[in-house]
């Protein structure tokens, strides 16, 4: 028997979920041991828990001191083997990391997302899987590209403030100072929702009330990322709208966009 299951968000892991099924299953085949193999492969969807699933099968557990939605520094996880990270941004930018009933709908930033990025990056790896889910954040990705280098500024030359409130102030965006090992890096993007960034399914109207967007904050929100995708196509050429009509481009309040 294989136990393949993901985490039931709130009160296991997927850890433990298998191993109370394990249990259980050995428990109910107690006169029958000697006939039962059982296998536990934890697994994940891009979400919390997508580092420990790479962990149990075998990947090596890393740590990282980053910048948290909120501006304050946590500690996050990702996972190593063989040239391979997967990085899980809620590790660094999930909603775990807000009190409780604290929301920050217009100013979480992805930013520590990022530095995790570049740690895995330090740490030697040249393939990245990059787990999608669970964020407290709907700057999308702008926080994490901004570690990884680029420049995100208002009319007046000043930075964009971290969220996604304040790209309705974006004016220029600068990717040329990207860290160049991204080039050599192939990213894979974990992700299990098809939502493009903007629109009526897009990140702010679908997921944004999860994080304590209200009605209002939402529409600004969403008006704040199309005016993010205006200016990085004038960076990048018409792909920036391709990228952000894209299956999954909403994904983690937009990250799947960033990425």
């Amino acid at each position: 028997m294989l136990i393949a299951a993901d985490k039931f968000k709130g009160s296991l892991t997927a850890v433990e979920v298998a191993e109370r099924v394990t249990a259980g299953l050995r428990r109910g085949w107690s006169g029958a041991a000697d006939l039962l193999r059982i296998d536990a492969l934890p697994v994940a969807d891009g979400g919390d828990g997508t580092v420990d699933a790479a962990v149990a099968a075998g990947f090596e557990r890393r740590e990282a001191r980053v910048t948290g939605p909120l501006g304050t520094p946590v500690t996050a996880a990702y996972a190593l083997r063989d040239g391979t990270a997967v990085v899980e941004m809620a590790e660094a930018s999930g909603l775990r990391h807000l009190p409780d009933g604290v929301f920050a709908p217009l100013t979480a930033t992805t930013y520590g997302s990022g530095e995790l990025l570049r740690a895995a990056l330090d740490a030697g790896a040249r393939t990245i899987v990059f787990g999608v889910g669970g964020s407290a954040t709907t700057d999308g990705g702008a926080g994490m590209l901004s570690a990884l280098g680029a420049r995100f500024l208002r009319g007046d030359g000043t930075p964009v403030a971290p969220g996604g409130g304040p790209l309705g102030e974006l004016a220029t965006a600068d990717l040329s100072g990207l860290d160049p090992r991204l080039a050599a890096t192939e990213v894979v993007l974990a992700s299990d929702v098809d939502n493009p960034l903007t629109g009526p399914k897009g990140a702010a109207a679908v997921y944004g009330p999860q994080k304590g967007a209200s009605e209002a904050d939402v529409a600004a929100l969403d008006a704040a990322l199309a005016t993010y995708v205006r200016v990085l196509e004038r960076a990048v050429g018409p792909r920036a709208a391709e990228y952000a009509a894209a299956p999954g481009a909403g994904a983690a309040g937009g990250i799947g966009f960033g990425a």
